[in-house]
């Protein structure tokens, strides 16, 4: 799949195309229905396919501190799509001039003189432009002038409720992995790169993986049983801890770090998947390194007594 980094680096022979827009955070079960309209969409019309996204995502370039979690890395994001057999992915940089963009403006630059749209899938419930004035019903007008289709989407329900990036949160803020796990269509995973930490785990005879979130926030915060795979590593079983770590008051935006049960090797600089499958207690400040020591031991037991009673969810 192509990226293409902002409107400016749009070519003339990206014009023509089927397109859709949105933030596809998390890539759950309604975002998959989206792309295969779109797919399906510019195999009948012998059209590149297109996905228009943002980065930051809108809430976090509005409101850093309140900005919704984020499901995934623009990383996991990008290979979640190309996937789905997308051919492009244009990524829009949410700033000033773009939040004060009308939606008649973001119209003619975006969809008419930048992609040349012949057919949009548009959500229901998406808006951009100024005051958020670009629904389905104006993008439909513009289109009808502009000589585009604008097609909405279909909703796509899990048990009477409609699948969305907010109901996923909410079911990870449960630790509800069932829930997610129907609502993404896969397990709730975090990847990222192995990267150096303070070896704080090491010191107390806890080894732990630190990965890079990519995400102003995390959905999930606590100690929770997970799997592991990577390059060197299939379906190893280990324990994860999402959190700003109280105890040693290392720093205010959230760490994952995972200590892998059975495993002893270096994988520095690796890219690992880390999936979720129970929680096993809140994060906590302990009053010394010896009762984080005491407590981590506790959570190891907990996680193997987990994964001895649940081999089929793991």
């Amino acid at each position: 799949m192509e990226l293409i980094r902002d409107v400016r680096s749009l070519q003339a022979s990206h014009r023509g195309c089927v397109a859709t827009i949105g933030t596809f955070d998390g890539i759950h079960l309604g975002h998959q229905a989206v792309l295969r309209q779109v797919v399906n969409q510019s195999i009948e019309l012998k059209l590149p396919s297109v996905v228009i996204v943002f980065e930051p995502l809108p809430g976090e370039y509005l409101s850093p501190a309140n900005a919704p979690a984020r499901l995934m890395s623009f990383r996991e994001k990008f290979y979640s799509i190309d996937s789905q057999g997308i051919d492009r992915l244009l990524t829009l940089t949410f700033n000033e001039k773009l939040k004060n963009m009308s939606a008649n403006q973001f119209v003619e630059d975006i969809f008419v003189n930048g992609l040349g749209v012949e057919y949009l899938v548009f959500g229901d419930d998406f808006r951009f432009g100024n005051n958020r004035e670009g629904d389905i019903s104006f993008t439909q007008r513009l289109g009808n002038i502009n000589n585009f289709a604008v097609v909405p989407t279909s909703t796509v329900e899990f048990e009477g409720e409609r699948i969305s990036s907010t109901r996923i949160r909410q079911a990870l803020a449960a630790s509800d992995f069932i829930l997610a796990k129907s609502l993404l269509g896969r397990s709730y995973s975090i990847s990222g790169r192995v990267v150096f930490g303070r070896q704080m785990g090491r010191t107390l005879g806890f080894p732990t993986a630190n990965l890079e979130l990519g995400r102003l926030s995390s959905p999930l915060s606590g100690v929770y049983a997970v799997k592991v795979n990577g390059p060197t590593m299939s379906d190893l079983r280990g324990v994860a801890n999402i959190g700003v770590r109280p105890t040693v008051n290392d720093n205010t935006r959230a760490n994952l770090e995972v200590h892998l049960l059975d495993f002893d090797a270096e994988i520095y600089g690796q890219r690992i998947d880390v999936t979720f499958l129970s929680k096993i207690r809140e994060e906590k400040k302990f009053s010394s390194l010896d009762e984080l020591k005491v407590n981590i031991e506790n959570d190891l037991r907990t996680a193997h007594d987990w994964f001895k009673s649940n081999p089929f969810l793991n």
